[in-house]
């Protein structure tokens, strides 16, 4: 299947109130062109130089997502248009975007990445620091920046238990926090191979790549 039937094949099956976020690191400005052409507006990178690069070149409708681990020193380089920034893990991490998204007076949405999956590798903080960080005086003060909601990955293993076990936690989580915090609207948490899962347990947004563009090339 092509791009664009992938995109169609998407859109049809997920419910209207989940957003597709396609993920296309790693992927040619025509393969993006492809999508946005079959209607796909919100697009996920993980690495800012490359998002930047993109963001440049292609059409301005389109809503960029960072969806990696982000460093500190670069969040300058995509505070002019980031739409939505998926894994802020870190009080300090917000205090640096709310500063740059200041110089461009604009108010840069977020958020806050919820570690939910056994593996080292994942980044992530608990459900108690993310509380600390929407209640801190820090937090509280910032004018532009907003956290609209939480994120999770989940294991990467076969075991789907596991997997929906993670996912129901987060969507726990999230929902006590929505009643403290009304800003919070968004849960973004499956990808190209749990995503089903993830909408039966909530999500409102799913990061698909490798299912839309086809693999990865990481040469």
């Amino acid at each position: 299947m092509s791009i664009s039937e992938n995109i169609k094949k998407y859109r049809a099956e997920l419910p209207e109130n989940v957003k597709l976020v396609a993920i296309s690191k790693t992927k040619p400005n025509e393969d993006i062109l492809e999508a946005y052409e079959a209607g796909q507006r919100i697009f996920g990178e993980n690495k800012i130089q490359e998002m930047t690069d993109k963001w440049e070149a292609l059409p301005k409708d389109i809503e960029w997502h960072m969806v990696g681990h982000v460093q500190r020193n670069k969040v300058k380089y995509m505070a002019p248009f980031v739409g939505l920034i998926h894994a802020v893990d870190s009080l300090k991490l917000l205090k640096e975007i709310n500063k740059q998204a200041k110089k461009h007076e604009r108010v840069i949405k977020c958020l806050l990445q919820i570690k939910i999956a056994e593996e080292d590798s994942k980044f992530g903080i608990s459900a108690e620091e993310a509380e600390e960080i929407l209640t801190s005086e820090a937090y509280q003060k910032m004018q532009n920046t907003q956290v609209i909601g939480l994120m999770g990955m989940a294991t990467f293993t076969d075991d789907e238990n596991q997997v929906k076990g993670e996912f129901q936690y987060l969507k726990g989580v999230f929902d006590k926090f929505q009643q403290k915090y009304p800003a919070l609207t968004e849960l973004s948490m499956g990808m190209s191979g749990d995503y089903k899962l993830a909408v039966e347990s909530g999500s409102s947004m799913v990061r698909i790549g490798s299912s839309i563009f086809g693999e990865r090339n990481y040469n």
